[in-house]
C-alpha cells in the first residue's frame, strides 16, 4: 500500500501541529546559532587574560568549521539511516552535552577539542532543521516559515552577542557555554515527542506507521484524511521496489547537464558563509586589537549583530515582491558597498549604524543563498546538491580564519573588509550573469525520468524575472513524466 504522505501533507491547512513544530524547530535553530556565535565574544575575552592567543583563536575557529562540515555531511546519512526524528534529537543532545563539558575546559587546547565535537552536532542541526520544515510544512506556506526559521537563527546570533556583553565581564566566558548547553538540552526534552516524518516512514515501507502519524497530524490540523486527500492503496508486485530520490548517485552533480548548477551553488554557499562568519566572528577581536576594552568591544558587537534579525525579517517582506534573483543581487551589492565604507567609519554612532546595515545585508544574502541553492536541483537529487554545497562551504571555512588573520596582520581591518567587499562584488556579478533557471521546464530537462512534481512554485519558481513566475508555477507535461513510475506526492 501507499500512504501518499507528501501529497496529503502539502494539502493540509496550517494548524496546531505546524505551529508547534515550527516553534520546536526554531528553538533548536536558535540554540544552534547561539552556541555557534559565542565564538566571537568568547575569543575576544580570552586574549587579555592570556588563556588564548590569536593563533589559538584561529585553531578554535578552524576546529569549529571542521566540526560543522562533518556535521553537515553526517546529517544526511544519519537522517536517511535512522530517521528524521532520531537525528533531530541526537545532534541537539550532542552539542548540548559537550557545551556543558566545554565550560569546564582547563586550557585552550582542551576547549578546542571539545568545541570540535560540539560543532559536529551544530552542523547537523543546521541542515536537519531546514529539512524538517521542508518535510512537514505544506508547500504553499514554506517560504514564510523558512523566513521565520531564519529569524530564530538571527535571534540566536544577536542575543549571543548581547548576553556575552553582559555575562562575560561578570561571570566569565564559561557561563556562555553553560547557558547554551542548558538551553539546548531543555529544547531536546521539549522535542522528545515529535513524530517521525511520514515521508521517511513511507520511503522505508513502514506504511502503517506513516499512516498513523499522518492521521494524527490531520486531526491536529482540524481535518480528516478524507477531507484532505484520500490515501490511495496500491498493491505492488512481489519484489517491486519504489525508486527513491536518495538513491540517485552523487556523481549526477558532476554530469554535463548539472555541473554548471553545482558550481554556482558551491560559489554562492562558500561566499555567503565566508562573508557571514568573517563579519560576525572577527568584529570583537578587531575592536580589541584597535585598543577598545573588552566590555566596549562586546557592546559595539551586540548592537551591530542585531542586524542578524533585521536581515531575515526584511527578506520575509520584500523577497516575494522582487523575486529571489533580484533580491540576491541587491543584497550582495549592498553588502559590498557597506563593507567597502565600513573601515572608514570613526564615530561610534556611524560604526554601529554602518556595521548594523552590513550585518543585515550579509544575513539577508546568507538566508537567500542558503535557501536558493537547493532549488537549483530537481527532487531526485535536490538534497544531495544542497547538502554537498553546504559541506564544501563549511570545509572552505576551515582555512578562512588563517586567511583573515593574514589579511589583518598584513593590511589591518581595512584589508579584511575590502577583500570581503570585492568577493561580494565578484560573486554577485557572476550570479547575475549566470542566470540559473529553476523553473519546472528547466528542472524537467535534468531530472531523471522527468520527475517534475516538486519544482519551485509562485514567485520563487524562476530567478530570471518576476514575470516568469506564473508560467514556471504551472505543471509542464512531458513525455518522460508519464513513465517515471513514482507515486503521486513522493517528492521527498
Amino acid at each position: 500500500m501507499h500512504v501518499n504522505a507528501g501529497l496529503r501533507l502539502d494539502n493540509l491547512p496550517i494548524g496546531k501541529f505546524h505551529r508547534r513544530l515550527v516553534l520546536l524547530v526554531g528553538l533548536g535553530m536558535f540554540w544552534d546559532s547561539f552556541d555557534n556565535k559565542i565564538s566571537s565574544a568568547v575569543l575576544a575575552s580570552l586574549l587579555p587574560t592570556g588563556f588564548s592567543t590569536l593563533e589559538l583563536n584561529s585553531l578554535f575557529l578552524s576546529g569549529t568549521f571542521a566540526g560543522l562540515a562533518i556535521g553537515a555531511a553526517f546529517a544526511g546519512w544519519l537522517t536517511d539511516r535512522f530517521g528524521r526524528g532520531f537525528a533531530f534529537q541526537f545532534n541537539l543532545a550532542l552539542f548540548g552535552v559537550f557545551a556543558l563539558v566545554a565550560a569546564m575546559a582547563p586550557n585552550m587546547e582542551v576547549l578546542i577539542a571539545l568545541r570540535f565535537v560540539m560543532s559536529i552536532g551544530m552542523g547537523a542541526e543546521y541542515v536537519i532543521c531546514w529539512g524538517i520544515i521542508t518535510e512537514f510544512i505544506p508547500r504553499g506556506h514554506r517560504g514564510r516559515y523558512l523566513g521565520l526559521l531564519g529569524i530564530f537563527a538571527g535571534l540566536g546570533v544577536s542575543l549571543s552577542s548581547l548576553i556575552g556583553w553582559v555575562v562575560i565581564p561578570t561571570l566569565s566566558w564559561r557561563a556562555m557555554f553553560v547557558i547554551g548547553g542548558v538551553g539546548a538540552l531543555i529544547t531536546w526534552w521539549m522535542r522528545r515527542k515529535m513524530p517521525e516524518s511520514p515521508r521517511w516512514l513511507e520511503s522505508r515501507g513502514r506504511y502503517e506507521e506513516a499512516e498513523a502519524v499522518i492521521q494524527g497530524i490531520e486531526r491536529e490540523s482540524g481535518v480528516s484524511g478524507r477531507e484532505v486527500s484520500p490515501p490511495p492503496v496500491v498493491h505492488q508486485a512481489a519484489g517491486a521496489v519504489d525508486e527513491k530520490a536518495e538513491w540517485v548517485p552523487i556523481t549526477v552533480l558532476f554530469s554535463r547537464p548539472v555541473i554548471r548548477r553545482t558550481l554556482m551553488a558551491l560559489i554562492l554557499t562558500v561566499t555567503c558563509l565566508f562573508g557571514s562568519y568573517t563579519v560576525t566572528g572577527w568584529m570583537p577581536t578587531f575592536f580589541v586589537e584597535q585598543g577598545m576594552t573588552v566590555s566596549k568591544s562586546l557592546g559595539f558587537n551586540a548592537a551591530i549583530m542585531s542586524g542578524y534579525v533585521a536581515g531575515p525579517l526584511l527578506c520575509m517582506f520584500i523577497t516575494d515582491r522582487l523575486g529571489r534573483r533580484n533580491s540576491i543581487v541587491m543584497f550582495g551589492a549592498l553588502a559590498a558597498v557597506f563593507a567597502a565604507i565600513y573601515p572608514f567609519m570613526t564615530e561610534p554612532a556611524l560604526i554601529i549604524a554602518v556595521g548594523f546595515i552590513l550585518v543585515a545585508m550579509a544575513a539577508s544574502f546568507l538566508t537567500l543563498c542558503s535557501g536558493t541553492a537547493p532549488e537549483f536541483f530537481p527532487t531526485a537529487f535536490r538534497f544531495r546538491g544542497g547538502g554537498f554545497a553546504q559541506t564544501v562551504g563549511r570545509i572552505g571555512l576551515i582555512a578562512s580564519p588563517f586567511i583573515v588573520l593574514w589579511l589583518f596582520s598584513s593590511y589591518g581591518i581595512l584589508g579584511v573588509i575590502l577583500a570581503l567587499s570585492g568577493m561580494y562584488v565578484a560573486v554577485t556579478l557572476l550570479y547575475a550573469v549566470a542566470r540559473v533557471d529553476t523553473s519546472r521546464e528547466a528542472l524537467a530537462k535534468i531530472a531523471p525520468d522527468g520527475d517534475t512534481d516538486d519544482g519551485a512554485e509562485g514567485p520563487e519558481a524562476t530567478h530570471d524575472s518576476q514575470r516568469e513566475s506564473d508560467s514556471a508555477a504551472a505543471p509542464v507535461p512531458s513525455a518522460a513524466s508519464g513513465v517515471s513510475g513514482r507515486r503521486p506526492g513522493s517528492h521527498g
